[in-house]
């Protein structure tokens, strides 16, 4: 009777030596060190870009408001276009168009705010003597002379404050006369990029290199198509909002309607922070003029609206790819207002939507380039044999 036979294990792994998990543990610190570089350099280069933005802010403002005009003004100028007209009267067209409306909207606020004015302030000041005889009665019971010297304390500030006042006011006409400039440089600045903006994509393809140039084309299609898509999405949202709000302050003789009609679509453009600010402003003005069973029918106005456009305007006009957390929106018009105020605040979100695009076509690469090679088809082994 033969002994089985025990054969050695060829599968039995060699006993690792003592410097494995050093090298383990020294290849771990030097991918973490090689990516740290790479996110600071990543950090310093992003702070280098802000730091000139902010430095050439004059010219770049111009140029991010004519984009954003831009996008709304190449809808009807392309119609024009493709009826046979060509590209500098198109363009011509549009942008006096556009010039008209807002001389139009101007033309109607402007009366109502000379007209109302005076009774709004009239209002204001009986709001204020009624604040002023509730704090005089119960539960407060303040008495005059504390009343009279919180005045005289206000006064006396304000009088000591008179140089800075008249400083800010010459703050204010100088920022008006910039917005002025601004507004004739962006509409010049349109009219150009409405002109000769399909020229853009051909120049860029002969400067770059099919390579370079093909990514680019890529992205600058993907930013142009969200970036149009957000902000007709935005105006049609706005334009609703101010709409049914408007409708409801005119049935309830609120003054400066058409005012807080304008207000309420320009905040529209300014994702949840606008829509507040032009809520809050609405039953502001209710409140002083009307009362407060009034501001309160204005104020149940305002959510209803916002709830539908938040719940159904804006989830079935959006499309899935402009969709962003909310949270992301909030940090975004927070920084974009802390940096360079409303209109940093009104281009945070296009700007941060533009980020987005970037970085999804910069994943779909990463997939494009990682992905492993697609399974060879059975014809394809049997023809290989």
């Amino acid at each position: 009777m033969t002994e089985p036979s025990i054969e050695p294990d060829t599968d039995e792994k060699p006993t690792p030596t003592s410097g494995d998990r050093g090298q383990v543990i020294g290849k771990g610190l030097m991918w973490l060190a090689k990516w740290s570089l790479c996110l600071a350099a990543i950090a310093v280069g992003t702070w280098v870009i802000g730091w000139v933005v902010a430095k050439f802010w004059v010219a770049v403002l111009p140029v991010a408001l004519a984009i954003v005009v831009t996008t709304v003004l190449w809808p009807p100028a392309r119609w024009l276009i493709r009826r046979g007209l060509p590209s500098a009267l198109a363009a011509t067209i549009t942008v006096v168009g556009l010039l008209a409306i807002l001389i139009g909207v101007i033309a109607l606020i402007v009366p109502s705010v000379a007209d109302q004015s005076p009774a709004l302030a009239d209002q204001a000041t009986e709001g204020v003597d009624r604040v002023r005889n509730w704090l005089q009665g119960p539960p407060l019971n303040i008495r005059d002379d504390q009343l009279d010297s919180a005045v005289d304390a206000i006064v006396s500030r304000l009088q000591s404050s008179g140089e800075r006042i008249a400083a800010g006011v010459f703050t204010g006409v100088s920022a008006a006369t910039t917005a002025i400039i601004n507004l004739v440089l962006v509409l010049m600045l349109s009219f150009f990029f409405v002109k000769d903006g399909t020229k853009l994509m051909p120049w860029l393809h002969r400067v770059l290199g099919d390579r370079s140039g093909r990514h680019i084309e890529a992205v600058l299609d993907r930013i142009w198509v969200t970036l149009g898509g957000f902000i007709r999405t935005q105006a049609v949202v706005s334009l609703i909002d101010a709409v049914l709000i408007g409708a409801g302050l005119i049935i309830l003789g609120i003054p400066l309607a058409m005012v807080l009609i304008v207000l309420t679509f320009l905040g529209g453009f300014i994702p949840i922070v606008g829509a507040f600010v032009a809520g809050a402003l609405a039953v502001l003005v209710a409140l002083v003029a009307k009362g407060v069973p009034t501001a309160l029918i204005v104020l149940a106005i305002i959510i209803v609206v916002q709830q539908v456009e938040g719940n159904v305007l804006q989830p079935v006009l959006q499309s899935r790819s402009m969709k962003m957390h909310a949270v992301i929106v909030l940090l975004a018009i927070t920084v974009g207002g802390s940096l360079f105020g409303i209109i940093g605040a009104f281009l945070a979100v296009p700007v941060t939507a533009v980020a987005t695009v970037v970085l999804r076509y910069v994943l779909e690469q990463i997939d494009a380039a990682t992905a492993p090679p697609p399974p060879e088809s059975k014809d394809e082994i049997s023809d290989a044999a």
